[in-house]
């Protein structure tokens, strides 16, 4: 027997077997992939620090408050002794073989409104946590009393790092992360434990000389391999921030209202991405292939109703309208169009100050 924090008494275990174990679990939960990872993080920490120092973090400003900590997962969570990575796939059940191609068919039409794949289908986070927390369950069933914390891109804490780490995959040069088996069409998640479990070994990298992400990147955010500054990147831009678009990059969003996966469609590894066997992920109706006046004709309260359980309805209706707006503008320059002319100036004498600036952009950019 062992103890735990609370001084309760804990069942030794065998770790390769309840590993193992924890694989079925997961599995039957419908993860792909689980690793174990340690909590000595210092050689991630210059590079973080350089990165926050260099401001490339935009207005997140979360970022920098939790600093090092990020790094530490001993400091988030006291006693934490493992993380247990898991990897979730994304990609919907019945996309076609192909599926690439018809992603940058939809971004060669300007009337199209373009959603990240991921964001189409029920919001990661309520799926993730959910299900992390019942895998947390069984193993606390299995070894007694457990001191643990579940994550899903909900808190400071490094998960390319710890998934790299655990082997699930390595860093790509666009900073997500890959596997040979599965691209990187998936979402992580940890579990943070005060449990001895082994260590699985990570991966050796794959991209070789590959600099396709950098060059595919609409607004030149990959500044080098396996470096992302924040303020030029289209999900950072139309997801993460509050502020106003900056007007040089509004035209290089096209008709991406919603994040961007430039850099994942012309990876080569994605050709092995999995199908998940989830229906959350399964995209809404108008989030797949909708075009910008059907989106722009939502109220708020259809915007609300739309996005029910959804990781979109997090940006609020005015910074929707702010992204569809530069995305109309860019329909505008592409041909224009007396109907998003119209759409536009109706809507601009009651806009909020954010949204209007962005649709007077826009109709400036009518041909």
């Amino acid at each position: 027997m062992s103890s735990t924090p609370g001084g309760q008494a804990r069942a030794a275990f065998d770790g390769a077997a309840l590993l193992e174990q924890m694989r079925g679990w997961a599995g039957a939960l419908g993860f792909s992939q689980i690793g174990v990872a340690g909590i000595d993080l210092a050689d991630a920490e210059p590079g973080l620090l350089a990165w926050l120092a260099q401001g490339q973090h935009g207005s997140m400003g979360y970022m920098a408050a939790h600093g090092l900590k990020r790094a530490r997962p001993a400091e988030l969570v006291p006693g934490t002794l493992r993380v247990i990575t898991a990897r979730m796939d994304y990609l919907p059940t019945d996309s076609p073989e192909g599926w690439q191609a018809i992603e940058w068919q939809g971004l060669a039409r300007p009337q199209q409104a373009q959603v990240s794949i991921y964001a189409r289908g029920r919001d990661y986070h309520k799926v993730l946590r959910n299900r992390l927390q019942q895998l947390a369950t069984q193993l606390e069933q299995a070894v007694g009393p457990l001191g643990y914390r579940v994550f899903t891109d909900s808190a400071p804490v490094l998960e390319v790092e710890l998934a790299s780490r655990s082997g699930i995959g390595w860093r790509g040069k666009h900073t997500l992360l890959l596997d040979r088996e599965a691209g990187s069409m998936f979402f992580l998640g940890e579990i943070f434990v005060d449990l001895p479990l082994p260590e699985t070994a990570p991966v050796s990298g794959h991209c070789g000389q590959c600099t396709a992400c950098l060059d595919a990147c609409p607004t030149g955010a990959i500044t080098g391999a396996y470096r992302v500054d924040a303020r030029r990147c289209i999900s950072y831009l139309t997801i993460e921030s509050d502020e106003p678009i900056p007007p040089e990059l509004r035209p290089l969003l096209g008709n991406r209202i919603y994040g961007c996966d430039d850099c994942q469609l012309v990876c080569p590894w994605n050709k092995f991405s999995r199908r998940s066997p989830l229906p959350d992920f399964d995209p809404r109706e108008g989030l797949q292939a909708g075009t910008l006046l059907q989106l722009w004709r939502w109220d708020e309260a259809e915007f609300l109703r739309r996005t029910e359980g959804s990781a979109i309805r997090r940006i609020g209706h005015q910074r929707w309208r702010r992204n569809l707006a530069v995305a109309m503008g860019n329909a505008l320059r592409a041909a224009d169009d007396a109907e998003i002319r119209a759409a536009l100036s109706r809507e601009l004498p009651q806009a909020s100050p954010l949204v209007a600036e962005h649709i007077e952009w826009a109709l400036s950019e009518s041909l």
